[in-house]
């Protein structure tokens, strides 16, 4: 790889906790940072123009659902909360999602994320079924590969289901208990990287421990996984629903039942996180665990607003995710931001949250909860994973604090981006992706969404035996 040097920034974050900032230039050497400062050109280096940027560590999306880039905006969605939504859509969508719908899907996704910034992408997926005649994680991983970017699958799964009111909902995609840790297995032997500056990950990834799994499998899923250096994953305290659950059958509520099954640490770290006490914020910043924090799907679905501001204050791990394109119709790192700062501020006054925190929260914060230790940061050593985000739009005019504009503008737009100094994004296109040729896909796979559930009815195996 050649040298490159990223000159004239006037406008840099270095993704920091204290907010951080510099000018100057990055040279850029073997997908590392060499060094930042007014640096001059050498002879044979590519040089890239920041003018009218702003240069961040590249962003990294903590949790989200790439197979739902085809379920936005359902109708029978639209106006349901999580309980209700989770039955009209996720779980009575998926017997339909066959590999090339997955694959079209997993690319719209990854579009929006790549163009908003951002560089690493945690995807929990959580439908592995025998209905399939296809592995979803390969067609992810072929598709991340396809944009360069740094994936890790949280591989999900459930050994039960929910119960639902609608008889009509298609029966859940459960496993085994043994062919969840088989299937974990698997994919870690094939695509876990454990070194630093890794491209692939896994980590195990049941979907809900309180729903969808028995108390007693929680300990063995944990040693499972930290026996193989996976980390853990999973949803919980969505809406006020998963404590009342846990308390009602468990007897506690969700954080302390699950440390009680090894289920708190550095190596963990879980959605949403709306429901929660005080004391069970100062447990999960005690324990490392980390916050993936999806502010504006939560919004969407009338959830509430995780207390994100509370756990970084205590010295908690923060990150940033977008969640499901199903219930977040603009699944993109920059409304995430934006929906963040106002959020907060609109519930718990401006001094909740500053702009400069948001940064850090969707790049080393985000970094730290997944475990790659070598990125989210600008500095000499780091991975050289960086994004230009874009000043030209009107939106931008009249900033006094230009560095700024990828939070508070709500609509982060990337010129430029890095992952290990290879070029994933140029003057604002991803090289080789048609977006034309993505956007004719999109409506095929939709509109043969949409007439499959037509024709499965209300008979909840006829909707199986179509899949």
């Amino acid at each position: 790889m050649t040298g490159l040097l990223i000159a004239n920034i006037a406008h840099g974050l270095t993704g920091d906790a204290e907010g951080t900032r510099f000018s100057g230039a990055i040279r850029i050497r073997d997908g590392l940072i060499a060094d930042m400062g007014n640096l001059r050109p050498e002879p044979g280096e590519r040089v890239i123009d920041a003018t009218g940027c702003v240069v961040t560590p590249g962003l990294v999306n903590t949790h989200h659902h790439l197979f739902q880039s085809v379920l936005k905006a359902v109708p029978e969605g639209m106006n349901a909360a999580l309980d209700d939504w989770l039955m009209r859509v996720p779980y009575s969508y998926w017997p339909f999602i066959d590999a090339e719908t997955l694959a079209v899907s997993a690319r719209i996704g990854l579009a929006e994320l790549v163009l908003s910034g951002a560089t690493t992408v945690s995807d929990h997926h959580y439908i592995f079924s025998a209905l399939y005649d296809y592995d979803p994680a390969e067609v992810l991983f072929d598709e991340a590969q396809r944009f360069g970017i740094r994936f890790l699958l949280a591989r999900g799964g459930m050994t039960k289901g929910r119960a639902f009111d609608d008889p009509a909902v298609p029966p859940a995609p459960i496993e085994t208990f043994d062919g969840f840790l088989t299937g974990i297995e698997q994919a870690a032997d094939r695509w876990h990287d454990p070194s630093p500056l890794a491209m692939t990950r896994i980590a195990s990834a049941p979907v809900t421990p309180c729903f969808n799994v028995e108390p007693q499998m929680l300990a063995e899923i944990a040693q499972h996984a930290r026996a193989r250096g996976l980390r853990l994953h999973a949803h919980l305290s969505e809406n006020t629903g998963y404590a009342a659950y846990t308390e009602r059958v468990h007897g506690k509520r969700p954080v302390p039942w699950l440390a009680d099954h090894g289920w708190l640490g550095p190596d963990v770290w879980f959605a949403h996180l709306v429901d929660l006490t005080e004391g069970e914020v100062a447990l999960l910043a005690e324990t490392g665990a980390g916050m993936a924090h999806c502010p504006q799907a939560n919004a969407r679905l009338g959830s509430g607003i995780a207390p994100a501001e509370a756990l970084f204050r205590l010295g908690g791990k923060v990150s940033m995710a977008v969640d499901g394109a199903g219930a977040n119709e603009a699944a993109d790192m920059g409304a995430a931001l934006y929906s963040a700062f106002a959020l907060h501020r609109a519930t718990k006054g401006v001094g909740a949250v500053k702009a400069e925190a948001l940064i850090h929260w969707a790049t080393r914060g985000g970094a730290e909860v997944l475990g790659f230790d070598q990125t989210g940061l600008l500095a000499p050593g780091m991975a050289a994973d960086i994004a230009l985000f874009d000043l030209s739009h009107p939106r931008n005019f009249g900033l006094h604090d230009p560095a700024l504009a990828p939070v508070l503008t709500g609509a982060a737009q990337v010129k430029h981006s890095f992952v290990g100094g290879r070029q994933i994004v140029e003057h604002g296109r991803i090289p080789g992706l048609d977006l034309a040729e993505l956007a004719e896909d999109a409506a095929r796979v939709t509109r043969r969404l949409s007439q499959k559930i037509r024709e499965a009815g209300a008979e909840p195996l006829a909707r199986t035996a179509h899949a």
